[in-house]
């Protein structure tokens, strides 16, 4: 979906791009008619702007924003009645149900507008290149630690040699050890910090595989990554950045997973076999009356 990543993207633009991206987000069904000039006028900038403002995007021109923005309404007017009426606020008089519905509808926007953007040759690259790799790094810090510990616990339940490493003198010092064999996976919402960027970088001069989870395609650990996968953010009052795009970054993980898992067929299967009775073996059962 396109308005979530005009959303996403418009803190990062110019004054003139701010001002296409904010008339677009409020009226997108009227965006749809008219030409590139005609919004530039209507916005006080150019056509040229409005072209910028599309490549801004990632978009190849302004007629694949006018399709992106029909095929978004189009799948609106099909889902249940009020949902696409819901937007990112939580007001202080808000009832519970509108919390709830606020909540799961962005959450379920970001994974839809992921999933539909997500680049299917870079994602089978990274896992064609873990599942070869002797080692995976993985590097993460605050809540993209998080994400990092549940990449490692997924890829280490199916054979993987993974570790996250989520203090950045840790980080650089495995990085420094790894080799042509190995593969990196950097984890940063913002895509510039620093604590992940720089052992993502030391890695990959040793010659690993690098990729990168962001949500910003165009951000130094996107730069400094052999590929990049990126996510959108279902932001909402009280949850920014890396809290709103945790959904759809995990979605990313998970699909990365189900194909290293499918790539390393019997090893993954047989990984699973030997540890799938530990968890239940730690569960305790109801008493029996």
């Amino acid at each position: 979906m396109i308005t979530p990543l005009i959303r996403s993207e418009l803190p990062r633009m110019s004054g003139s791009l701010r001002k296409v991206g904010e008339l677009v987000l409020a009226d997108p069904a009227a965006a749809t008619h008219g030409s590139a000039a005609e919004l530039g006028r209507r916005t006080g900038t150019s056509q040229a702007t409005v072209t910028r403002f599309c490549r801004a995007l990632g978009l190849d021109s302004y007629q694949q924003l006018l399709i992106e923005l029909a095929q978004e309404l189009g799948r609106s007017e099909a889902e249940p009645p009020g949902s696409a009426a819901l937007g990112p606020q939580i007001g202080p008089e808000d009832d519970l149900e509108r919390v709830i519905a606020v909540v799961a509808e962005a959450d379920l926007r970001a994974l839809r507008h992921t999933a539909d953007r997500l680049d299917r040759e870079a994602l089978e690259r990274a896992a064609q290149a873990l599942a070869r790799a002797r080692r995976i790094d993985v590097y993460g810090v605050g809540g993209s630690g998080i994400v990092a510990r549940e990449t490692e616990a997924r890829l280490f339940g199916i054979g993987c040699a993974a570790r996250a490493w989520t203090e950045v003198h840790a980080a650089e010092t495995s990085a420094a050890l790894l080799t042509p064999s190995d593969a990196v996976v950097a984890v940063s919402h913002s895509g510039g910090t620093r604590e992940v960027l720089e052992p993502l970088r030391l890695a990959a001069g040793r010659g690993a595989f690098t990729v990168a989870v962001t949500g910003d395609p165009r951000a130094p650990i996107a730069q400094a990554a052999d590929v990049t996968l990126t996510s959108y953010s279902g932001e909402t009052s009280f949850r920014r950045g890396n809290f709103g795009t945790r959904h759809s970054v995990l979605l990313i993980v998970d699909c990365l997973y189900a194909r290293v898992a499918q790539l390393t067929y019997d090893r993954a299967t047989a990984s699973i076999a030997l540890t799938g009775h530990i968890a239940d073996a730690h569960t305790a059962r109801p008493r029996r009356r």
